[in-house]
């Protein structure tokens, strides 16, 4: 039987939700490297210049994905301040 838009858009959305608390991780992750470079850099006096590329790289990552689980979670802020200015079609 053909597969419903109504049951795709909620797969969609569950895969969305999925991927969102799985790479909420990434945060953690985020923050003990900003941590290892941080002490590197300034407990250890050795910098490196790989660790705010790949920080770079999860915050990128991070987020583009919690912007699609935000969307699927309904929590986007929208501009409902143009829809209260106009009025209704009839």
């Amino acid at each position: 039987p053909p597969m419903s838009a109504q049951r795709v858009l909620h797969t969609i959305d569950g895969i969305s939700t999925w991927t969102g608390k799985a790479a909420a991780w990434l945060i953690v992750g985020l923050m003990l490297l900003v941590c290892a470079e941080v002490f590197k850099r300034y407990i250890l006096n050795m910098p490196t210049a790989w660790i705010f590329d790949v920080s770079n790289m999860l915050y990128g990552t991070l987020f583009m994905i919690a912007g699609a689980y935000t969307l699927a979670q309904n929590g986007h802020v929208r501009g409902d301040f143009l829809y209260s200015s106009m009025k209704p079609r009839r």
